[in-house]
């Protein structure tokens, strides 16, 4: 299967696009079928491209951890995370593709999901200990806030999933149609746009004004998405 080929398949095998925030629907999972159909033809399996995914977005979080935050970093950094980003999401779509989607490799795309969950918040919490002219030193307890907001998040979803998989003959609930107005209200709880602000890594103020934006957001909307899924699994 060519290139063109594939591609055209990896378009028939979404995953439904219910519930998606807005860049991983729109751009994210567009960029991992490109990403998909190029593994397919270089021979890689799912696996491979979940440890590609990882090694690079690792890569990014030790630089923030290590290197004092600059513009040039913060480039860098954006690029791999969204390229580690973009991968996570090939994966899945690669498996599809061949039919090969296993249970072990869901779970290591999900351990590895959890990981850079955590490494991401951490890394930033060392980096504004190290680097960072903080206002107060509770700023501090922002990455660990935002790190548990996070992978609650992360927890209660997948686990959502899962639950509604085992019942998939139930019905679906009011708002199972994708809704773009949806995936916009969801943006700030979207990881690429956590991505994203890294552009702004070598502007420690303006940073750490948008970093405590996502965090105020999750404060929100993770409440209100536990409360929503657990109406819904009722």
């Amino acid at each position: 299967m060519d290139f063109s080929s594939a591609l055209r398949e990896l378009s028939q095998v979404q995953k439904p696009a219910r519930g998606a925030p807005f860049y991983a629907r729109f751009v994210n999972r567009p960029a991992g079928r490109v990403l998909a159909a190029t593994a397919h033809r270089i021979g890689l399996s799912p696996n491979q491209v979940t440890v590609a995914s990882a090694t690079v977005t690792f890569s990014a979080l030790a630089a923030t951890a290590v290197c004092p935050p600059t513009h040039a970093l913060g480039a860098w950094v954006t690029l791999a995370l969204l390229l580690g980003f973009a991968l996570d999401s090939a994966d899945g779509q690669l498996a599809r593709l061949h039919r090969s989607a296993s249970p072990s490799g869901e779970w290591m795309d999900h351990v590895v999901d959890c990981a850079k969950l955590l490494g991401i918040h951490a890394a930033l919490l060392i980096s504004f200990y190290r680097f960072f002219d903080l206002p107060r030193p509770t700023a501090l307890f922002a990455p660990i806030g935002f790190q548990f907001a996070a992978v609650v998040l992360f927890f209660g979803g997948t686990l959502k999933d899962q639950l509604r998989r085992r019942g998939a003959d139930a019905p679906a609930g009011p708002g199972a149609q994708p809704s773009a107005v949806r995936g916009l209200a969801l943006l700030p709880v979207d990881y690429g746009l956590l991505c994203l602000i890294f552009l702004f890594l070598g502007n420690h103020k303006l940073f750490l004004a948008l970093y405590l934006a996502l965090l105020a957001a999750h404060v929100v909307l993770v409440p209100a998405c536990l409360a929503k899924w657990f109406w819904e699994l009722s």
